[in-house]
């Protein structure tokens, strides 16, 4: 058996969730310093908040919209070494409302020059090689251009923002390519209820993507010219992270979904339909089976419950016959982190909840 090296996922990705107080509310318990911090008000209409240590930890961007960062230093006013710290605002610190954070970690700055490794033009960033998480930033050449991710190994998913100007979040996965209605050119908008947009100009048909470099095309959403772009690049790691795919059958005794390890968050989009929202589950905001509270990554709504799954030792299981989830014959692009790994390198088993 393939053990995992991994043995505390939530030093590497945890969710947070809290209550906030209107005022500054200092947060710990996330174990470790947060790069990557996604922000939603789980019982009001707000827009999910963005924030990362590339950027700067005063820039934010809605990951329901396509519009352009803000820059506030009152909404994530600091990072510690255990959490973070909000200041008075709605969307990651409405009084009384309940508030969930979903943080990465990266921690190691990178840089790489245009011509090394590969590369066609420059970027900065942070990257974390052990879990495979890497943020990196560059100014958009709008043509065809090659980008270091410094992961040591090749992304098997990428997320990628135009911050300076609107437009949409582009996700690209290895799986896209081998997926119903996809192929070698296609992307998802996490924005928007979209199915496949096969459009070789989003990440050039990922024509060079290796252990040093991702591709992007001359698309605005992913490489406009002289703007600033922000990518989230994921390498996957056996018994941590799995970015892969699955049919539904329609059925309450629904498609099990092996990932080699205990969820601890599960995102999910059927790509064989367009009407359907990003479906956003975790270990923390229920904390039992069936794990039945919903966010949507593409909207502001608030929290839905709906019994959608069981978290198992090793992957989840499909409880409803519900479209956006589980429909008869669609396909389905998810991604998912550990809580504990099936069995870590230290032989501990996970096991169900």
């Amino acid at each position: 058996m393939a053990y995992s090296s991994i043995i505390k996922p939530s030093a590497f990705m945890n969710p947070k969730i809290y209550t906030g107080n209107g005022g500054t509310n200092a947060q710990t318990g996330v174990g470790f310093a947060p790069d990557l911090l996604w922000f939603k008000n789980r019982n009001t209409a707000i827009n999910h908040m963005w924030f990362d240590s590339v950027r700067g930890i005063n820039k934010y961007l809605y990951g329901n919209l396509t519009e352009a960062e803000g820059t506030s230093s009152s909404i994530l006013t600091a990072i510690g070494s255990d959490g973070f710290t909000v200041g008075a605002n709605d969307n990651v610190n409405k009084s009384s409302s309940p508030i969930v954070a979903w943080n990465w970690k990266a921690g190691t700055s990178f840089s790489n020059s245009a011509g090394a490794n590969g590369a066609s033009i420059a970027s900065t960033g942070s990257v974390n090689t052990t879990s495979g998480f890497s943020i990196v930033k560059w100014t958009g050449s709008g043509a065809n251009a090659t980008i270091a991710h410094g992961l040591g190994s090749t992304p098997k998913a990428i997320l990628v923002k135009n911050t300076s100007g609107t437009g949409n979040w582009k996700m690209w996965q290895k799986t896209f390519a081998t997926s119903s209605g996809g192929n070698a050119t296609s992307s998802l908008n996490l924005n928007d209820q979209s199915a496949f947009a096969n459009t070789a100009a989003v990440f050039n048909s990922m024509a060079t993507i290796n252990d040093n470099v991702f591709s992007v095309g001359a698309e605005g959403d992913t490489n406009e010219n002289n703007s600033t772009m922000i990518a989230y690049c994921f390498a996957e790691k056996q018994g941590y992270s799995k970015f892969s795919s699955y049919i539904g059958n329609g059925n309450a005794n629904g498609t099990f979904v092996y990932t080699g390890f205990k969820p601890a968050w599960i995102l999910v989009k059927i790509v064989t339909a367009s009407n359907e929202n990003w479906m956003l589950l975790d270990n923390k905001r229920d904390g039992f089976n069936d794990t039945n509270e919903q966010l949507f990554p593409n909207t502001n709504d608030d929290e839905e419950g709906n019994d959608e799954l069981d978290i198992l030792s090793n992957g989840f299981k499909l409880r409803r016959n519900n479209s956006r989830m589980n429909g008869s014959g669609g396909t389905y692009i998810y991604w998912a982190f550990a809580e504990n790994p099936l069995v870590a390198s230290n032989f501990n088993a996970a096991t169900a909840r």
